[in-house]
């Protein structure tokens, strides 16, 4: 984890992320030895963080592209990800979105419904190109984690519904632009519990089978990604257990020859490597809290007003006695709150605040609410 000097970051306007490459490069070569072990292909999730400098490390560490939108699959190529390392996933794709990726003749398009690939044919015919899909299944396992970033249940939007796999099948066939390679799954994001990719093994197993079945034998089993990091404690759990995620897949999933195995990693990858550094604008002290006001706000890190998550936060600057907080942000909103109840040393104005574990859907998620001006990066 970033030792932040203040003395360094003083000369910085506030707010802004700080990332350390330093991090983020450990992180990538565990996660890439641990699935070099399984011949695992790794993907990693632009929406989590589609900075520059983090492409590039992405990209010189052989991963692929995992992209929710156009304009993350441009993002992708201008960054030196090769289209055949792309996969351009999401329930709505644009039908200017799924044009300028079959003009990329990208890796593979993960389709999300029947109506889905019926647009993806009748497009691709007008090209005279052909696309390759995978079926994104629902496989109806409950992942555990935030009703806001669970995907893989029956209630939520995403994928195909087991029921329909049948009409599925029957709509490929008819489908002349448009090749089957194979079927993908996410179940949702900042999964802890293992136990629960373990259940998706078993889902994933039982479709195979039922592929078989029908006489279909599928090149690419994309089993998503979800892996969470440890938001109470990043300096001692800087990097996740990338050993244990991958070998539970090598146990659990049930293979046929030559099948290869995807993964779309992006929290576990980013997250540990940002820290959001602000600084405190006022004191306000009540009767019953005391409010630390920050200049940074739910405009430069959304996920504890929209997730009610946990970030560690920390006072860079004051070495007092401990006081309890509400650290808060400027927005108009009470829910621009980065954490209630939260002990400092007693804090000042000037002071410089850390938020640890901004590196993933941080900056990628700023918005100029409240007009806003956008926070800066910097990589140290």
């Amino acid at each position: 984890m970033l030792k932040l000097n203040p003395e360094q970051l003083q000369q910085h306007a506030t707010p802004f992320y700080a990332y350390d490459l330093n991090l983020l490069r450990q992180t990538l070569q565990s996660a890439r030895q641990e699935a070099q072990k399984y011949n695992f292909h790794v993907h990693y999730a632009l929406k989590a963080n589609a900075n520059a400098p983090v492409l590039a490390e992405m990209r010189q560490h052989g991963f692929g592209a995992d992209c929710v939108s156009g304009n993350e699959v441009k993002a992708a190529i201008e960054n030196g990800f090769a289209p055949k390392e792309v996969v351009f996933a999401g329930v709505g794709k644009s039908d200017e979105e799924i044009n300028f990726a079959l003009e990329q003749e990208i890796f593979c398009f993960n389709c999300e419904s029947k109506h889905e690939l019926e647009v993806l044919n009748e497009l691709a015919e007008k090209k005279g190109k052909t696309a390759r899909v995978a079926l994104r299944i629902n496989p109806n396992v409950n992942a555990n984690t935030h009703k806001y970033i669970t995907t893989g249940l029956e209630e939520n939007k995403f994928g195909i519904n087991s029921w329909e796999l049948d009409s599925v099948l029957e709509l490929l066939q008819q489908l002349k632009h448009v090749e089957l390679i194979g079927i993908h799954f996410h179940i949702g994001s900042q999964i802890t519990d293992l136990t629960v990719f373990k259940n998706l093994c078993t889902r994933v197993n039982e479709f195979q089978e039922w592929f078989l079945a029908h006489n279909i034998r599928l090149e690419h089993v994309n089993v998503g990604g979800g892996l969470g990091v440890d938001y109470y404690n990043p300096e001692q759990h800087p990097i996740p257990d990338f050993a244990a995620y991958f070998a539970l897949f090598n146990q659990f999933l049930e293979l046929r020859p030559g099948q290869q195995v995807h993964f779309e990693l992006g929290r576990s990858l980013v997250a540990q490597c940002g820290t959001l550094v602000s600084r405190v604008l006022y004191i306000k002290n009540g009767i019953s809290t005391n409010f630390a006001i920050l200049d940074a706000g739910m405009t430069e890190l959304i996920r504890p007003a929209l997730y009610q998550s946990y970030h560690k936060i920390e006072n860079l600057t004051s070495k007092k006695a401990e006081v309890r907080y509400d650290v808060v942000g400027p927005i108009c909103e009470s829910s621009d709150c980065f954490g209630k109840a939260v002990m400092l040393p007693e804090t000042n104005r000037g002071d410089l605040i850390a938020i640890r574990s901004a590196g993933a859907y941080g900056e990628v998620m700023a918005s100029a609410y409240n007009l806003r001006d956008k926070a800066k990066a910097i990589y140290l």
